[in-house]
Formats: structure tokens, sequence, C-alpha cells
């Protein structure tokens, strides 16, 4: 029951953090924002994951580079995007990864996808559709955080060909090391290098930084040791869910019959979908076992 709890917890952060996100942006450069997020996740994570940095090698460095970069572009383009549509266009458009993930592992992979995604698929793209149609957010913003959700997708299937390999923690350290050079070289060459200053674009740091990358990522390693791949992946299901309620309560979104029908149909391919990319996950770690 903890960790059910755990996770369910961790899920509502990620929904929260839509809404402080959007509102910090307003007043915080992007890029300068992501590159302060992911130093503040890395040096949480500092202490707990320094003796275990070792047990990488350099082939274990590369390969958490690889995907915090990988991750990196994600953020950016999902951060890019909530600057342009609604929050809770966002958190139901973020959550086709799960739609996704087992889309790119029949790719990369060729692990074969069962009926249960192509439904999915079905459902989240005329969910999409109807999304594009509505006013109060942008299809732009609305295909940019679809392309970040295509990146956390393969980002989640690579992770898994790695998981058994190396150290959940340092690997995750190197991957928001690797997030934290990219945005800050980035913001430098922009010139979005400035202090952050208010209470909105403080507590939208601390809460992404500490709670919703470095604690999440602990919470859910904790978590996934005591209870199984599929129950994991449908309390993660509630994210765009959480980023709905909060969209709607705290960022006033009002998206409209169409609107809402459009994130019901996203919400109802993940669910259809989210059994068979736990299953599929596992036969990744199966095989690079």
């Amino acid at each position: 029951m903890l960790p059910f709890v755990a996770l369910v917890l961790v899920t509502a952060v990620w929904g929260v953090t839509f809404v402080q996100i959007k509102d910090a942006l307003e007043l915080y450069p992007l890029f300068a924002f992501l590159a302060v997020r992911f130093a503040i996740a890395l040096a949480t994570l500092a202490v707990p994951v320094a003796p275990r940095l070792r047990t990488l090698g350099s082939r274990g460095v590369v390969a958490g580079a690889s995907l915090g970069a990988l991750l990196a572009s994600g953020y950016a383009l999902q951060t890019a995007g909530l600057q342009r549509t609604t929050v809770s266009a966002a958190g139901f458009v973020t959550g086709t990864y799960v739609v996704l993930t087992p889309i790119f592992a029949l790719a990369l992979f060729r692990l074969r996808a069962g009926l249960a995604v192509w439904l999915g698929v079905a459902l989240a793209v005329g969910g999409l559709a109807m999304l594009s149609g509505i006013s109060a957010g942008s299809p732009v913003g609305d295909l940019l955080v679809l392309a970040a959700a295509s990146l956390y997708a393969v980002q989640i299937v690579l992770m898994e060909r790695f998981a058994p390999r190396y150290d959940p923690l340092a690997f995750t350290a190197v991957e928001m090391a690797a997030a934290f050079v990219g945005f800050s070289a980035i913001a430098v060459a922009a010139g979005q290098v400035e202090l952050p200053r208010g209470r909105t674009v403080w507590a939208a740091l601390l809460v992404t930084g500490i709670f919703a990358s470095a604690l999440a990522y602990l919470v859910q390693a904790w978590a996934q040791r005591r209870t199984s791949a599929t129950r994991t992946a449908l309390v993660f299901a509630l994210e765009p869910m959480f980023a709905g309620i909060f969209g709607y309560t705290l960022a006033g979104d009002r998206l409209g019959a169409l609107g809402w029908t459009g994130c019901a149909a996203i919400m109802g391919g993940i669910v259809v979908s989210e059994p068979s990319a736990a299953t599929t996950l596992a036969r990744l770690v199966r095989r690079s076992a």
C-alpha cells in the first residue's frame, strides 16, 4: 500500500508542476529555468549518489550522458510547448508517451505491440485532433509537447535496456548532469544568464528540481522494488488527470466540450495502452539481462 501511495504523490507533484512552470516562464527565461532546475536536482542527489558513480564505468557514463541529452531535449520541447498551450492540454499530450513507448520498442528492438496499443494510439490520435481544434490552446504548442512525449518514450525504452546493467541512482545523476551542462551552455549562448527572482520562480524551481526530479526518481526506484511494473504504469496514467485538475482549478483552463472530450480520448488511450506498455518494458528488461 505504501509504494502505491508514494507513486500517487509523485504523480500528483508532476501534475501540479505544469501550472508552476507555466507561471514561472512568464517571469524567467526558458533555458535559464531549465539549467537551474537540473542544477538543483543534481545537487539534491549529489551526496547519496557520489559513492556509486564509480560503478558506472566509462560506458555507463557515456550511456547516461546520451540519455540525459535525450531527456533534456524532451524537457526543452515540453516546456516550450507549455508556453504556447494550456496546462491541461500539455498534461494530456505529455501522457501520450505511454502510448508511444511500445511503438518505439517495436521500431528499435522489434518487440511486437499488442492490439491494445493500437487501440490506444487510435484514441490518442483522435483526442489530439480534437485538442487541435480548440482556441484555448495552440496547435504548435501541442505539437511541441507531442514531440517531447516521443523523446520521453524513446528515453524510457532505452533506459529499460540499461536498467539491469547500471546503478539507477548513479545513472540518473549522470543524466541530470548532462541536462544541466547542455541547458547551461544554451542559456549562455542565448544570453539568458540571470539569477532567479521572486517567489513564483523560486517555488517552481525548487518543486521541479527537488520533488519532481530528484526525489521523484528516488521514490520511483524505491517503489518499483516493491510493486509490479504494470501497477506502476497504471499509477503514472494519473499524471495527465492531475494536470487537468490543477490546470482547471489553479490556471483557469476552460477547454470547452470539444477540448475536454479530446483530453478524455487521450486519457482513454493511455489507460488502454498502459498494461501492454508495462509488459513490453518487462520484455525489454528480460532480453537485455
